[in-house]
């Protein structure tokens, strides 16, 4: 992988170890501190953030704003147990796979 490939899993893993850290240095940790609910807001708000920049045309804003939803997406994975890799490994399950058919196997 490159540096560029790899950053989200160095920071999956920076996210996990976080997990005990204490809330007054680690951003991350306050969040989960505060439980799933404080975190589905946040990703729920990224989310938001992220279409109004699609609609405003501003394409640094958009990576802005994709980036911070990518971070608070991994915070919510690392909730639940599972990381970056998870999701990656997924991804290429799905390769080369008509979007028809994959989500025809879900059923």
């Amino acid at each position: 992988m490159t540096d560029k490939q790899d950053i989200l899993l160095r920071l999956g893993a920076t996210i996990a170890a976080r997990k005990g850290a204490g809330t007054a240095d680690s951003y991350v940790a306050g969040l989960f501190a505060k439980g799933e609910d404080a975190i589905l807001r946040k990703v729920l708000e990224e989310a938001a953030e992220v279409l109004l920049a699609s609609k405003e045309g501003d394409k640094l804003h958009v990576v802005r704003e994709a980036a911070d939803l990518w971070f608070h997406t991994l915070v919510l994975l690392a909730w639940h147990g599972v990381g970056p890799e998870d999701v990656l490994a997924e991804l290429q399950r799905r390769e080369g796979v008509s979007g028809v058919a994959e989500k025809a196997s879900r059923k």
